[in-house]
């Protein structure tokens, strides 16, 4: 082990993928479980990824083609039995980094903005805006060129609901106010 933490050996460091595994909303890249591991400092980079190898080798996680980690029925079972092995600290900052990467994700699930060419060479930018309780906006805009649709789709996705209730203003509008 590296360096000076409450992690200390490589059963622990188990525990604390799936922890994290088990809290986190969607499958994640190995990027991730890295970032969310390297919670504790005693943690190091090689016995991360034999343990991470281990646990999709016993079959506590799944490894799918396109690189993404999840939980295994197994693996939830187990981590709830080992979750309080972990020290309540390096449960705590895990949590906090949890909650900051949910929160992230939840948030590209919710805002989504595409591009597709038609068939007369123009583009169509599809904007999509959702909450909770599902769709609140689904927008298909024309776009002449492609780099003008790569700009839609990138101010969208800066601030939805801005340029949403910017939209519910200019059609709830009654156009009493411009009269006056």
């Amino acid at each position: 082990m590296a360096g000076r933490g409450f992690i200390h050996d490589k059963l622990e460091i188990k525990f604390l993928i799936l922890y994290i595994a088990a809290r986190v909303i969607e499958p994640i890249p190995f990027d991730t479980v890295l970032d969310l591991t390297m919670c504790d400092d005693a943690i190091d980079y090689f016995d991360f990824s034999e343990c991470l190898a281990d646990l999709v080798k016993t079959e506590h996680l799944t490894l799918s083609p396109e690189g993404l980690y999840a939980i295994t029925d197994k693996g939830q079972r187990n981590s709830q039995i080992c979750e309080t092995s972990l020290p309540y600290s390096v449960r705590l900052r895990c949590d906090k980094n949890l909650d900051i990467w949910n929160r992230k994700l939840r948030r590209k699930s919710q805002v989504r903005a595409t591009t597709e060419q038609r068939n007369n060479g123009t583009y169509t930018v599809r904007l999509c805006l959702d909450d909770d309780m599902g769709s609140v906006m689904d927008l298909k805009l024309m776009a002449v060129r492609p780099d003008m649709a790569k700009v839609l789709e990138s101010r969208f996705k800066e601030s939805p609901e801005r340029i949403y209730s910017q939209i519910m203003n200019l059609l709830l509008d009654d156009g009493e106010s411009s009269k006056k």
